[in-house]
């Protein structure tokens, strides 16, 4: 069991994937890339990077008799080396050229699209697991570590994961009638249990009729709420699950 703090997410290993909870209560599994596919994504991007050097050590020579030749040729190193991932991960979806033909993306931790700070935070902290050149400082990192994280991973709180296997809940169709309810803040955290519960509900109101809802709220508003409800049990649940669920029930 892994349990992860970060976000406020709930982290849970299951099997060979991790189960993420939403702050909206949902729960999906990322199943987290491995050594080798990894070590053939960064390979691929490696020879891409070899290959615009080279184009650009051709550029510079064919602009030899240019005193500004010299300066492109550090400016593009300077830009291969520092923003090349960052660059691709944040304007491809968490893929570069490599991770794309291997299937593989970076996403938050939460599963949500990786953010700019946290892609150069990670791409940044490469040096750490290449120092001197020797890459058994990163592939110890990731082979000991949950979720095959190196230490620019944690310290970005994002994880390399399968693009096809690991997909974030279907999206439901925003329930307009929910809206006539005012969203409601529980007055305290609700576990996630009691809000699949009350989305649950929230899903089944249109098909209970007004006294058969009020009767099956009633005691579990008591218990979200702590105290005795004298009705409208039934509008509190769904004001709470407006606020969980965004609309979408």
């Amino acid at each position: 069991m892994y349990d992860g703090g970060m976000n406020g997410n709930a982290h849970t290993l299951r099997g060979s994937g991790i189960s993420v909870e939403t702050p909206e209560g949902i729960e999906f599994i990322l199943y987290p890339a491995g050594i080798l596919v990894r070590i053939c994504a960064v390979s691929i991007d490696t020879l891409l990077q070899w290959f615009l050097m080279l184009l650009s050590a051709v550029i510079t020579n064919a602009l030899r008799q240019e005193s500004y030749g010299g300066w492109f040729t550090l400016l593009l190193s300077f830009a291969l080396n520092w923003f090349y991932f960052v660059a691709w991960e944040v304007f491809n979806r968490g893929q570069s050229l490599g991770k794309y033909l291997m299937g593989i993306r970076v996403v938050q931790s939460n599963g949500s699209p990786v953010r700019a700070p946290s892609s150069f935070m990670r791409n940044l902290l490469r040096f750490a697991d290449t120092f001197l050149s020797l890459y058994a400082i990163g592939l110890v990192c990731v082979a000991a570590s949950p979720g095959f994280r190196r230490i620019g991973d944690w310290a970005a709180d994002t994880l390399v994961v399968y693009a096809s296997r690991s997909l974030p809940p279907p999206v439901r169709p925003r329930a307009a009638w929910l809206e006539q309810f005012p969203a409601i803040t529980p007055p305290r955290a609700l576990s996630y249990a009691e809000k699949q519960v009350i989305l649950m509900f929230a899903r089944r109101y249109p098909l209970l009729g007004h006294a058969r809802a009020e009767e099956i709220a009633g005691d579990f508003v008591n218990r979200v709420r702590g105290d005795r409800s004298e009705g409208g049990a039934a509008r509190y649940l769904l004001g709470i699950a407006r606020k969980i669920g965004g609309g979408i029930v």
